[in-house]
């Protein structure tokens, strides 16, 4: 309890979460034993870092970065909007329709909204879009880039909870695939009610392959990455490091837009979000290891099963707890918090581990668009200038369609674990 109340107050007071994390942790270490635990939390610490799979997170976060830089973000967009802009509401698609494209590339929400924040709203306001809608149309497309791989989010469960990461990238492929859908299936829905702009004309065939000529060297970066792990070529870091790579080759060689300059802000931001990250796990280790001693996870184990050992009635409670604590913290942390809390109880109704997991981070991912701090809100918030409000209420018919195939995902295991199966990942 008093670790519980630390780490609650340092939280209200402004303290950033991995170092709230963290002395919540030493907090719990002091109240086990007094100072002399303490000496624990250093190789706590080192442990929590020392594992070889976090080595993907930065090289393809530098690597996302190369890309956008570099032009490739237009080009994407250019080729969504030859093949879906002749529908009503054809930029809306677009949007869509380009955050699958860009997934591949940067697997992140927050480059995903940023990058059409800046981008493809002011394009579809200028088509007459109203800008709230513009953003919740953008908010919800961009948690397809950490649910289709390359994925941090899964990296940090692969690794933390010792499942493959690959299995875990052939698991994310086929939900990230399904929320493209149904949000484009929403979005023509309410066409007529939001008055959506409809395109003069629709692209010719000439176009069409002109534009994917284009794009060929974009389209190749998920190839070369999915391919070459789903395939059993490269290990996950293998194919970041070569991503970088190729991203490098691309914009030195090929678009030639590449500048001394520009590489070095991008090695200061990977940094910069990289350091954020480690900083939580590194200290998450204190007080996962003080979670472990006092057995929190079997407790709770036993405390939800004692309400229902129903695996379905489990797996719901399960849900509805990220998507609450999704609305008020960071994902991350709430990963590398509840993980180890909630895995065993999913073991215990009969998930396979790469099930869970998917579970895992569908759920946090659309944490990332649901107030009050919802980091993709946030973003376009700044990025556009519209209030979250606004943005959350034009938000919910895509919430409520991506909650639902969640839930879906969660409960049909047979499409949740095909891909993962058919490559040979699971039984």
């Amino acid at each position: 309890m008093i670790v519980a109340f630390a780490f609650v107050i340092l939280v209200l007071f402004g303290m950033p979460i991995g170092f709230a994390i963290g002395l919540a942790g030493v907090v719990g270490l002091i109240d086990m034993g007094g100072g002399s635990f303490l000496a624990v939390g250093p190789s706590k610490i080192f442990n929590g870092l020392n594992i070889f799979p976090f080595l993907a997170m930065p090289f393809f976060i530098l690597a996302g970065e190369i890309m956008n830089d570099i032009g490739i973000t237009s080009r994407l967009v250019k080729l969504a909007q030859v093949l879906v802009g002749r529908f009503r509401g054809g930029l809306a698609h677009t949007n869509m329709l380009a955050s699958v494209f860009f997934a591949g590339l940067t697997g992140s929400a927050t480059a995903d909204a940023a990058a059409f924040g800046r981008t493809l709203v002011p394009a579809m306001v200028k088509e007459g879009y109203d800008r709230d809608y513009a953003c919740a149309v953008t908010a919800a497309g961009s948690i397809i880039g950490p649910t289709i791989p390359p994925s941090g989010l899964m990296v940090v469960y692969g690794s933390l909870m010792g499942v493959s990461i690959a299995g875990l990238f052939a698991a994310g492929v086929l939900p990230g695939l399904v929320i493209c859908i149904v949000c484009m299936a929403v979005i023509a829905i309410g066409g007529k009610r939001e008055n959506l702009p409809k395109a003069q004309r629709g692209a010719t065939p000439r176009e069409i392959w002109v534009t994917f000529k284009s794009s060929l060297t974009a389209l190749a970066m998920p190839v070369i990455i999915l391919g070459g792990i789903l395939g059993g070529i490269v290990t996950p870091t293998e194919a970041a490091s070569i991503a970088v790579a190729y991203a490098l080759f691309i914009g030195v060689f090929v678009y030639r837009t590449l500048t001394f300059k520009s590489f070095y802000m991008m090695l200061v931001r990977t940094a910069r979000i990289m350091g954020v990250i480690f900083v939580i796990i590194a200290f998450a280790g204190i007080l996962g290891w003080w979670m472990s001693f006092e057995r929190i996870p079997q407790l709770i184990a036993e405390t939800v099963l004692g309400l229902s050992e129903n695996r379905y009635t489990v797996i719901a409670l399960i849900i509805c707890l990220l998507l609450v604590v999704g609305m008020i913290m960071d994902i991350t942390a709430i990963l590398i918090i509840l993980a180890p809390v909630l895995v065993p109880l999913t073991e215990s109704v009969g998930l396979e581990p790469i099930h869970a997991g998917i579970i895992f981070v569908l759920a946090l991912n659309i944490s990332l668009m649901t107030p009050p701090v919802g980091a993709c809100l946030f973003v376009l918030s700044s990025v556009t200038g519209e209030k979250i409000e606004r943005i959350s209420i034009k938000l919910l018919p895509f919430l409520a369609a991506e909650v639902a195939i969640l839930f879906a995902f969660a409960f049909w295991e047979d499409a949740a674990m095909w891909l993962p199966r058919m490559l040979g990942y699971a039984q």
